[in-house]
């Protein structure tokens, strides 16, 4: 799809819970209550071995911009935080909708496409019931050795970020879902919108583990140093368990994943999964 024939309104962006989260923005998009700004860089693939701290950070994404417009300069007409007030924080699956992000009234934020490496996304071993009965599944984080995937990154200020986690929480401050940073797998910005993850064969399952042993795509963008991202994670029950194998979302839609495989498992603790700084 052209990106003059994207939706230009975070309203008219498509959203069913059955299929949540998707779709996804297939590139970075700056959402505002009643637009969205797609978002394009002219330096086109970076393939700097720098790993970028917070001041980095918001230097690369203050490159991108909209029909030649800079983000800072439409996050000020929002009467909205600048980039050099924002972090980075994952956004792992309902929240990287622009439908369901507008819906948290939380103002402007930049989103950016990122690479996962070495972990995942999966889903937690909750239910949401509040928007489709039985519910749906929120999506968290775990290892995954080998593995690759696009995912989605916003530059949040810390108020967003609190209320996002409160949101996964159900409306409450604190709960099962927690700001976390990282401190395994590698996590860089991705300027490959057709970047495809690992395919169901392509997984190596030696009874314990499943690994991937194809090589790394090459690199289109610099890592993020993991000590400057946020991320939620589900710290109840941590992540689903099918059989000792880990769902990965990028390959079971939400649909898919209830029907044929919730409730024929466990779960996994989230300190089995993830190491955390």
């Amino acid at each position: 799809m052209g990106i003059n024939m994207q939706p230009e309104s975070p309203n008219l962006w498509q959203y069913t819970p059955a299929n949540s989260p998707l779709p996804l923005p297939e590139g970075p998009i700056l959402v505002t209550k009643k637009s969205l700004h797609y978002l394009s860089s002219e330096n086109g693939d970076m393939e700097s071995k720098e790993t970028l701290n917070l001041s980095g950070i918001q230097k690369y994404c203050s490159q991108f911009t909209c029909d030649g417009e800079s983000i800072d300069s439409i996050l000020s007409q929002e009467n909205s935080e600048l980039l050099q007030d924002r972090k980075p924080f994952l956004l792992l699956g309902e929240l990287a909708n622009p439908f369901q992000l507008n819906r948290l009234n939380i103002g402007p934020m930049p989103i950016f496409i990122i690479r996962l490496e070495n972990i995942c996304r999966t889903y937690a071993d909750a239910l949401d019931n509040r928007m489709i009965n039985p519910g749906i599944h929120h999506m968290t984080l775990a290892r995954s050795e080998g593995w690759w995937e696009k995912a989605h990154m916003a530059m949040a200020t810390i108020e967003q970020m609190k209320a996002m986690i409160t949101w996964l929480n159900n409306g409450r401050r604190s709960g099962d879902w927690k700001p976390v940073k990282p401190a395994e797998g590698e996590i860089r910005f991705e300027n490959d919108s057709g970047l495809q993850c690992p395919s169901m064969d392509m997984l190596h399952w030696d009874g314990v583990t499943e690994t991937v042993k194809q090589e790394t795509p090459k690199p289109t963008g610099p890592a993020i140093e993991l000590k400057e991202i946020m991320t939620p994670i589900h710290t109840k029950w941590g992540c689903y368990d099918s059989r000792g194998k880990i769902i990965r979302s990028s390959l079971v839609g939400q649909r898919d994943f209830h029907t044929n495989y919730f409730r024929r498992g466990s779960s996994k603790k989230w300190q089995e999964i993830l190491k955390i700084q």
